[in-house]
């Protein structure tokens, strides 16, 4: 029996510069279905939309407004009302459900009374985005325009005290319009109110599910490579991993796996790394030690964007000098995974702001005679973790704490120095360690020590010790836009701390980092 067309159910996601917009298309997987972000000035290329045939369309939300009184022009990616005519179900999300308005004929406008964060939501009317839920229920807001009055045909389906349309709707014609956000967490029957639009409304079927996403690459893989040579850049991280084992499975000894150890790895990694890969691969795995070259590349750096994106580039002057050793290769793959590419493009509105870059996304020298190949471009994290069980990947590898592509550079504040690795290195290891000795690393969703280059007063042995700091950082989210710091036992802070101040040379102090995401991001850089 043939797999189904995972790709033939699927949602259009327009994007208008939301850092949710993202938040949206995983929502939208998890529940099982394809869906792809689009900018939204694509909205206006009617014949693309038809050409990709959506079962549904989702407007996502956006930095912007649509009042037409707070700005002199509407922004250049605003859609026409002949979008609205289109045949496929449309649901707008905050922003989205404002220009859904306006453009039928209702009013926005700014309200004195604006809402940021948690609010009581009033279901009015049973409706069929609005089934299997309670009439009552707390929902997610941030906005500061709203629905003043309803275009014609449209009924309100939902209300907040401050916030009279909170939802409308013109089931007919199949338009929805929601004001809170239901991809976000905060939004109790959030998931909920997706299924109903995308399974109830759109008539989508799950199956964006991880054999038939699994048996999908394979099969495309086969078909891209045909009988050509791949090189994999090989971190040892998930993603990277996930794509080596994909890549083995789809082309078995048509695969060279060069792994770059970049001197900014967790303690014993790259031995770790190059035991697994060695053993599976054999003479397909190429161990490249580059710690002094990346080490000489950040002396004296200590921004961290600078950072970033010297060990990118010096990755790709790595990677591209082994690459011209081998013969035969035609392709070149990557692990790069959707978030990788958002986060680095900023979204293709060019409204959301870069939060940091990636190395393996548009760095490239253009003169690498090689065309690229990315399985998990379209993939989130917890997909390619699902996708990883599927296939056959230790579950304690795959669910490894995520570790940022610049490694431990992000992790000590400053200028990277040989001596500051080192202590990182320890502190590190030995947080994690007591994690594990306590049964609470897979409680939390990232836990790490960060290296602080400043000296605080200490007393070791009856003498005066004046040392650097160490920062421990623990945090649990579900989807790492949001983040909520843990609330570790002191007890094992206790015994952390104590380690760590006794078992490691340099280091006075150990502090706990109790910032929440946001205004924090979950690393320190």
């Amino acid at each position: 029996m043939h797999p189904p067309d995972i790709h033939q159910h699927r949602i259009l996601i327009l994007d208008f510069g939301s850092q949710y917009t993202q938040l949206i298309a995983r929502r939208v997987r998890e529940i099982g279905v394809y869906c792809e972000v689009w900018s939204a000035a694509r909205g206006k290329q009617r014949e693309k939309i038809k050409a990709f045939h959506p079962r549904g369309i989702i407007l996502a939300g956006s930095p912007d407004s649509v009042d037409r009184k707070t700005q002199t022009t509407l922004p250049s990616d605003t859609l026409s009302p002949e979008f609205f005519t289109l045949p496929y179900p449309v649901l707008g999300i905050c922003y989205g459900m404002q220009i859904m308005a306006v453009n039928l004929g209702g009013k926005v406008a700014q309200h004195a009374l604006k809402e940021f964060g948690k609010t009581q939501l009033n279901i009015l009317q049973q409706n069929p985005l609005t089934q299997n839920l309670p009439t009552e229920q707390t929902v997610w807001m941030s906005h500061g325009d709203q629905v003043t009055q309803l275009p014609e045909g449209f009924i309100r389906i939902a209300g907040s005290a401050n916030c009279p349309v909170a939802a409308m709707a013109n089931v007919a014609k199949q338009l929805y319009g929601l004001q809170f956000h239901p991809e976000v967490t905060h939004t109790e029957h959030g998931k909920t109110i997706l299924r109903n639009f995308v399974v109830a409304i759109c008539g989508c079927q799950t199956l964006w599910q991880s054999p038939y996403i699994a048996e999908d690459l394979i099969k495309h893989i086969k078909a891209q490579v045909g009988h050509g040579k791949v090189l994999l850049a090989l971190s040892g991280g998930v993603d990277s991993t996930v794509t080596a084992q994909l890549l083995y499975q789809a082309i078995g000894k048509q695969l060279v796996a060069v792994f770059v150890d970049n001197g900014l790895l967790r303690k014993n990694e790259a031995v770790q790394v190059s035991q697994m890969f060695a053993t599976e691969l054999g003479d397909q795995f190429i161990h490249v030690d580059a710690r002094k070259t990346f080490l000489q590349k950040l002396h004296g750096v200590t921004d961290p964007e600078k950072k970033r994106r010297i060990i990118g580039h010096t990755f790709i002057e790595v990677f591209a000098a082994q690459a011209k050793k081998l013969e035969n290769i035609q392709w070149l793959a990557q692990g790069t995974i959707y978030s990788d590419v958002i986060e680095s493009a900023a979204s293709e509105t060019g409204k959301a702001q870069v939060i940091k870059s990636h190395h393996n996304v548009g760095g490239l020298p253009e003169n690498l005679p090689f065309q690229i190949i990315e399985p998990l471009r379209t993939l989130f994290k917890d997909e390619v973790r699902q996708l990883g069980l599927e296939l056959g990947l230790n579950p304690a590898m795959i669910y490894r704490h995520p570790f940022p592509g610049p490694g431990l550079a992000v992790r000590i504040l400053g200028e990277v120095k040989p001596e500051y690795l080192a202590i990182l290195c320890q502190a590190d290891a030995i947080f994690i360690e007591e994690l594990h000795k306590a049964h609470y690393y897979d409680k939390v969703s990232q836990a790490f020590a960060v290296f602080l280059p400043v000296k605080a007063v200490g007393v070791v042995g009856d003498a005066r010790a004046y040392d650097y700091v160490i920062s421990l950082r623990a945090v649990e989210t579900t989807d790492f836009m949001t983040a909520q710091w843990s609330h570790l036992p002191y007890e094992l802070l206790e015994t952390v701390s104590g380690r760590i101040i006794n078992e490691v040379a340099g280091i006075s102090r150990v502090t706990y980092d109790i910032s929440s995401k946001p205004p924090a991001t979950i690393e320190w850089e």
